[in-house]
């Protein structure tokens, strides 16, 4: 995943490989132009476009509250976006530098990093301080999403 604009990120398609450019906020999910395979939102919000990003947004979201010289929150970032492939219209990713964002992180009282957390209609329904493995993390996630939006 790459900028593309500053509204934009680009995602190649986990099922046709053919690059999209992806809203950083919007109504829905992505779907790929080509095959129309669900794609994996995974973008960055800080303070002035977190709640557009992620408090709005109509999927469930997992906040990756981390920091670049964060030993822990290193380890668990692929964890974090393999979940937004493997999760490709069930969940959106928002990834927030704590320190370029400290009001988002005030806001979550986010006092150790990195702390995860599973938002719904802007409402915390799960928070993870710490690193977990990542099968771990995809069991955790995954039993959130089931609670708020059982699946048939």
């Amino acid at each position: 995943m790459t900028a593309a604009h500053a509204d934009l990120v680009e995602v190649r398609c986990p099922s046709c490989g053919t690059r999209n450019r992806v809203p950083v906020a919007a109504a829905g999910s992505p779907r790929c132009g080509h095959c129309h395979a669900p794609l994996p939102w995974a973008v960055t919000a800080g303070d002035a476009t977190f709640d557009a990003v992620a408090v709005q947004a109509r999927l469930p979201v997992l906040v990756d509250l981390w920091a670049p010289w964060c030993g822990p929150c290193r380890m668990v970032s692929p964890a974090v976006e393999q979940l937004a492939t493997e999760l490709a219209g069930r969940l959106k990713v928002v990834k927030v530098n704590v320190d370029e964002a400290p009001a988002v992180a005030a806001r979550f009282a986010a006092r150790s990093i990195p702390t995860l957390l599973l938002l719904w209609h802007g409402e915390t329904v799960d928070r993870i301080v710490g690193a977990l493995p990542a099968r771990e993390l995809g069991v955790r996630v995954r039993a959130a999403l089931d609670r708020i939006e059982p699946r048939p």
